[in-house]
Formats: C-alpha cells, structure tokens, sequence
C-alpha cells in the first residue's frame, strides 16, 4: 500500500461563534464573517440548523475525465431541511480570490438524506445555522490545478 500526503503546519487564531440568520445563504454569510474580521484561511464547521432549500454536488462516474468521475450539476433539493452537519474550508485560488469549500447533509420532511458539496448561493437559512470559524495561521488552502489528476484539489502550503 502507498502512502502519499501533502501538509503544512500552522496553528488555530481565532475562534468565531457565528448563528447565522434567516435569508442568509450559509457560503455567503461565512465569507461575510471571515471578509469583516480579516479572515484568509480557516476551517468551518456548520452545525445543524434549518434551510429552506439546499443546493448540492456530489460525484459522479464520468469516464470522459482522468479520475473516472466528477461533480454532477447542482441539485436543488425542496425545503424546509434540517441541516445536519458540515464542515470545510476557506482558502483562495491560484488568482488569490477567495474559495471556500464546504460539504454538508441534509435532511428532507420525508426524512431522507441527501448530502454534498454546498453551492454558494443556494442554500438559504430558513430560521438559524450555528456555525463555527477557526482562522489558521502559518497556513495557506490554495486550489491548484495537478496535473497527476486533472483536477484542481485544495493544496495545503506553509505561509
């Protein structure tokens, strides 16, 4: 079995409680609070919470792509939803724009679970979202194309 990781070191900043509130959508509200507070990279736990509809990607076989598979087009699932968990991180692209990543569960008024890559700006808060931000410093998250795999993964580097 082979072994193969890419790490930077760094340690944990700030720490920031966040509820995020109804309207809100939840990759719009965490890059708001990181913009406001200076925050370049960070890893995010969402909480539960309540939507009113959720937007997701997930993977897919795609033989037409070096891995086998890629994200499928956004899936809108119909509210309300409790919010189940997620989590992930806030970093940049090679450009230096802000990128933020987030996976997450929902769960629909039939109890069924669905769950995913979170897209910004389609999933709305319905009443609340609890929401935790932990700033990294003497780190970076960049998305940098690998040519290994024809993809463009987050890429952890030394500040």
């Amino acid at each position: 079995m082979v072994v193969r990781f890419k790490f930077a070191v760094g340690s944990v900043g700030r720490v920031v409680v966040v509820r995020l509130q109804p309207g809100t959508d939840i990759i719009e509200g965490v890059e708001k609070v990181c913009d406001d507070l200076g925050i370049d990279y960070a890893y995010v736990d969402v909480g539960t919470g309540t939507l009113a509809k959720a937007t997701l990607m997930y993977f897919i076989p795609n033989p037409n792509v070096k891995v086998g598979a890629s994200y499928c087009p956004p899936k809108e699932i119909v509210g309300p939803l409790s919010f189940l968990g997620g989590s992930g991180v806030i970093g940049r692209d090679e450009k230096g724009n802000r990128l933020t990543h987030i996976h997450g569960a929902v769960c629909d008024q039939w109890g069924h679970v669905h769950g995913g890559h979170l897209v910004k700006g389609g999933n709305p808060i319905l009443v609340t979202s609890d929401v935790i931000i932990m700033e990294l410093k003497g780190v970076k998250i960049v998305r940098k194309y690998d040519a290994e795999i024809d993809f463009s993964p987050l890429e952890p580097e030394q500040a």
